[in-house]
């Protein structure tokens, strides 16, 4: 199976790096043919230039000892591998255990003022409660087969919510209809989880929008499920991987997006009767 192209933003990236290593070769009074001829296959020089594949570390070692820039080594082996970051599976991601995913975008929630969520899958994690929790990082372990450490993932997702308490920062939560009817865990296990919900809506410093089913949706398609976190990075959950989007234009079109779905939701008491609505289907 082929792999997936990358995302813009990766691409992007690449190309910018890929940029930087041509000046690097021109600054240095090689051509593309003498780089060859100095021990670089000349195509390999070419699809790195621009940007259509990835330099490794040592990819880069050569490259820099080549050019005589060996002070530049370090610096462009940590860019590089920061663009690799922005695009990552998620069988790599979680071979080292749920707990570590939960606890390693801790630093990104206390550092971000504005959270913007949109889910057009499950519950976003801020609001869910333990069961719930539990039966989606059950289901992962099943899916994706990465190590079975589900308890301590949940201790630490749950540890993660006391972000909505710690002032000074403004959260909007956007949830398609759906969601709220989907059974994740069991009937009881859902009915627990909308009742917290609409426990959720009385915070002052917290906005729940729910998007009805049938409503005119205009230019708020549906999308992935996107969070963003102020104005400078938007993470998305793609079925075999997670993208982290960083591009100042790609960001706006995320918030773009956020706010005509934002126009098509329902808030207050018509959103806690939509939950209300789904506890009731749920018998």
């Amino acid at each position: 199976m082929p792999h997936p192209s990358p995302p813009s933003s990766v691409q992007q990236a690449r190309t910018a790096l890929g940029k930087r290593l041509r000046d690097i070769r021109k600054d240095s009074g090689l051509t593309s043919r003498a780089l060859a001829a100095a021990g670089w296959h000349e195509s390999k020089s070419s699809r790195l230039e621009n940007g259509r594949t990835a330099p490794s570390d040592e990819d880069i070692r050569i490259w820099t000892r080549i050019c005589h820039t060996e002070d530049q080594t370090a610096d462009l082996i940590a860019t590089a591998r920061g663009i690799e970051g922005m695009y990552v599976e998620w069988r790599r991601l979680e071979r080292a255990g749920l707990r570590r995913v939960q606890e390693s975008v801790l630093p990104l929630f206390e550092r971000t003022r504005w959270f913007r969520f949109y889910q057009s899958q499950v519950i976003p994690g801020l609001l869910q409660t333990q069961d719930y929790t539990r039966a989606i990082l059950s289901t992962v372990v099943a899916l994706r087969d990465v190590p079975d450490d589900v308890e301590e993932a949940v201790t630490a997702r749950m540890s993660r919510q006391r972000v909505l308490r710690s002032g000074g920062r403004r959260f909007g939560f956007l949830i398609e209809e759906w969601v709220l009817r989907s059974v994740i865990g069991s009937p009881a296990t859902m009915v627990n989880q909308l009742g917290h919900l609409i426990g959720m809506t009385a915070s002052p410093s917290l906005s729940l929008g729910v998007i009805p089913l049938g409503v005119v949706r205009g230019n708020a398609w549906p999308s992935e499920s996107f969070s963003m976190y102020d104005d400078k990075r938007v993470s998305c959950e793609l079925v075999s991987a997670s993208l982290a989007v960083t591009q100042p234009s790609e960001v706006a079109e995320y918030a773009k997006t956020f706010t005509e779905l934002a126009g098509i939701a329902v808030y207050g008491a018509p959103a806690r009767k939509l939950i209300t609505s789904a506890i009731d289907a749920l018998g």
